[in-house]
């Protein structure tokens, strides 16, 4: 079996998400904070060794304060963010233990994962090196001018989201992250591309979709009872 590290970015500043009072991450949900129930599922699995959550700098008193009963419960590794978000995931990748082979790096706003679909993910990675989550494009795709018109429908034949969890060999993430350039990237999986290394995609679910709006904090709600 391998042992596998997890990383849950939590780090962002949320501005879409519009409530003065909460980072998405720590907004309420189901009675416990947006990212705790992804730092639960995968604590609780026997194959997973680690669990750390990359928090902005700014929130780690309020972090440690607030959580310090979950942080010691559930085992929590704690690395702070960087400016971008693949400066975040370097600096856990640092923390991540010794007899960790595999790496899984799961959006702290996605808290409606099923167990199935982590099963489904992690044997993937086991068997081909990388694995990740996605979903095939269903609606209707447009080009836009910047003046709000269409330039282009685009085929949606062949694309697909990308969603988390993403899980790599650690040897090749860790490659991946030291080679990355200055260019921004979007996921994880795109850094092990630019090296070269071909990333499976496994079926994923709409339910397990990231909170950007208080609107998706309310689909999510409803999403939990059915897990």
């Amino acid at each position: 079996m391998s042992n596998f590290g997890v990383i849950l970015p939590a780090a962002g500043r949320s501005t879409r998400f519009g409530d003065p009072r909460h980072k998405k991450v720590y907004a309420p949900l189901a009675g416990k904070a947006v990212w705790l129930h992804s730092a639960e599922r995968f604590a609780a699995r026997a194959d997973v060794d680690q669990v750390i959550v990359v928090i902005s700098p700014e929130d780690e008193a309020s972090f440690r304060a607030d959580y310090a009963a979950d942080i010691e419960r559930l085992h929590l590794s704690v690395a702070l963010g960087g400016a971008e978000r693949s400066d975040s995931i370097s600096n856990a990748i640092a923390l991540l233990d010794e007899d960790i082979s595999m790496v899984a790096v799961h959006d702290a706003a996605r808290p409606c994962l099923s167990d199935q679909l982590i099963n489904d993910v992690f044997a993937a990675a086991n068997e081909h090196g990388a694995a990740m989550l996605a979903t095939p494009v269903a609606g209707t795709l447009k080009r836009v001018f910047d003046d709000r018109t269409i330039q282009e429908t685009v085929s949606r034949a062949h694309i697909w989201e990308a969603q988390t969890p993403q899980v790599f060999r650690r040897d090749w993430f860790t490659t991946a992250y030291q080679s990355r350039s200055a260019n921004a990237v979007t996921d994880d999986a795109q850094l092990l591309e630019q090296i070269g290394k071909r990333v499976v995609v496994v079926p994923g679910s709409q339910l397990n979709r990231k909170i950007t709006t208080r609107e998706d904090l309310l689909i999510a709600a409803a999403t939990l009872s059915f897990l």
